[in-house]
């Protein structure tokens, strides 16, 4: 399950990447149009090598293969990969906890559209920043049993076809919640959010790490300063603002730690350091 160097070379030291090819897939004219579904998010050929490239290049966690997932704005899954050889080479639970993930940050993760039509802050949020308040007694707990995973579509039986052009959760919508790392929004130019990303396979800390790698090098990190995230209002990171925040503190009475901002989340075996991630684009 370890990641070799001979599977990096093969990505090609000067891969481009930052071009998004567009799926085969019609507008959902989710938000009055404001995004075209998965024809505004990468294929799945691009969206693979992201995914190989991110993991080669993240030396922190486990060293594990990955699995990711992508979804349009509504929901929809657009694409299912794994970075290993074989569908084998990677945690098979992981396939479902990926599209959790990239649901659960396209679900409450907000842009500028929202503010026009009333809400009060274009936030994104990413799966990291919900572990601290969804613990017993926090502001959101229950919220990961709130929207539960539609079984019908996450554990289809065409094992043939995980990780496929074909995989059967490709076109459905899968749902769930997951309130550990690995999934973020996905924002395109304009700070226009499209849709979500999840990352599963490693330490949850790991999985956001190459979450966040894969989102730059598909360029849909365009938050810049005008959508907010906990990093940035609390920590004080402006440029990672929906980064992981590990300021957890261990409670005195026992029980679940204590986050300081309230979107904490806990540090890992072979924690890296978030400040080192790519900042977001503008």
């Amino acid at each position: 399950m370890q990641k070799g160097f001979t599977r990096f070379v093969s990505l090609g030291a000067g891969f481009a990447l930052c071009a998004v090819t567009a799926v085969a897939a019609g507008p959902n004219n989710f938000d009055n149009g404001t995004d075209t579904g998965c024809a505004a998010l990468p294929s799945y050929q691009v969206f693979q090598a992201a995914l190989a490239q991110a993991v080669a290049a993240e030396t922190s966690g486990l060293n594990n293969h990955m699995w990711g997932t992508i979804v349009d704005r509504s929901g929809i899954v657009c694409a299912v990969v794994f970075s290993g050889s074989a569908v084998g080479s990677q945690w098979l639970g992981s396939r479902a906890i990926s599209a959790q993930k990239a649901s659960t940050a396209n679900d409450f993760s907000l842009d500028a559209s929202a503010v026009s039509n009333g809400s009060g802050l274009a936030l994104s949020l990413s799966t990291a920043n919900l572990y601290s308040a969804t613990q017993p007694g926090g502001s959101l707990y229950g919220l990961q049993a709130s929207n539960p995973v539609d079984t019908t579509v996450a554990y289809a039986s065409q094992y043939q076809y995980f990780g496929t052009q074909q995989d059967p959760m490709v076109g459905n919508r899968v749902g769930g919640i997951n309130v550990f790392g690995g999934g973020l929004g996905l924002y395109a130019a304009g700070h226009v959010l499209v849709g979500g990303l999840g990352v599963s396979g490693d330490t949850s800390c790991a999985d956001h790490f190459i979450a966040w790698r894969v989102r730059n090098i598909l360029g849909l990190d365009r938050l810049g300063t005008a959508i907010p995230g906990p990093a940035g209002l609390f920590n004080k990171d402006t440029t990672h603002p929906d980064n992981i925040i590990f300021d957890i503190t261990a409670n005195p009475n026992g029980g679940t730690g204590v986050s300081a901002s309230g979107f904490g989340h806990p540090t890992c075996l072979n924690t890296g350091d978030p400040s080192k991630l790519p900042p977001v684009s503008n």
